[in-house]
């Protein structure tokens, strides 16, 4: 039986309503609005690798560091994948840690559902070899006061006011890997597939030792140029961690193996 596109998307996304990229609806967040941080409370914020590298570093501390403080990794049977979720605080309210006074401590690296909040968006599956288009959805949380506001909006502009559009290239790349058609079918990777996962999207410092401490350049045919910017660019650093996690997930010819090198150590 064919699935609809409805179907295809996010249990908790399923009941919103959908606006179009260009469709206008209300929204202002500002000390001046009454509800202002209340949505920053005992809430399930799913981070990005792009998020957990912003925060790290504007916390000053690594990213293994920021993983075992800030975030939890929740097991669940129904996730093929590990995912890293923002650790509320132990007060009553369950607030972020990131809340001050003033709102967000963190706002410059706020994470990407942050910066999407009010909208929702999915990614329907790939049909015929093209790229989905993606679809929004507005939460219009009965707590929140935002949707009274006068200031109207669009996904494609408010996108663009949040900084959504500029972190597209690292999240798009990560969507990929998560969304890979090798799932399709319920297959699932083996823990060590799944470790590796971790390590490269989400614990990029770990991932830098690994690829400048192990043996891997010399099982992988890196350029010296590339190999030089690896070692101070996290940017290029996760977006190569993408392309190796291709090879190493699903036998992706993304890297160049050295010659010589015996299948057994190639992605080890």
């Amino acid at each position: 039986m064919k699935r609809s596109q409805q179907e295809d998307l996010p249990y908790a996304l399923r009941d919103r309503r959908k606006v179009g990229p260009n469709d206008e609806f209300r929204f202002a967040c500002t000390p001046d609005v009454p509800c202002f941080t209340r949505c920053c409370a005992d809430i399930n914020i799913l981070l990005t690798p792009l998020d957990v590298l912003r925060l790290a570093r504007s916390l000053g501390i690594s990213t293994t560091d920021f993983l075992e403080e800030y975030t939890l990794i929740p097991i669940t049977k129904d996730l093929h994948l590990p995912v890293a979720v923002l650790k509320m605080g132990d007060d009553p309210e369950k607030h972020c840690r990131f809340l001050g006074d003033q709102g967000c401590t963190v706002y410059d690296a706020r994470p990407w559902s942050c910066r999407m909040y009010p909208l929702g968006m999915a990614l329907p599956p790939a049909r015929a070899g093209q790229e989905p288009e993606p679809i929004y959805f507005l939460f219009e949380d009965q707590f929140c006061e935002g949707h009274q506001q006068s200031q109207t909006w669009t996904p494609t502009s408010w996108r663009q006011n949040q900084g959504v559009n500029e972190r597209e290239p690292l999240e798009e790349g990560f969507r990929k890997i998560v969304s890979h058609p090798w799932f399709i079918g319920g297959r699932q990777l083996d823990p060590r597939r799944i470790e590796m996962f971790h390590m490269a999207c989400y614990d990029l410092d770990r991932f830098r030792k690994f690829v400048f401490d192990s043996s891997f350049l010399e099982r992988f045919e890196v350029e010296k140029e590339r190999v030089e910017q690896l070692r101070v660019d996290d940017e290029a650093l996760l977006r190569f961690a993408y392309r190796w996690l291709r090879f190493a997930l699903f036998s992706e010819p993304t890297i160049p193996v050295r010659k010589g090198v015996p299948r057994a150590r190639r992605d080890s």
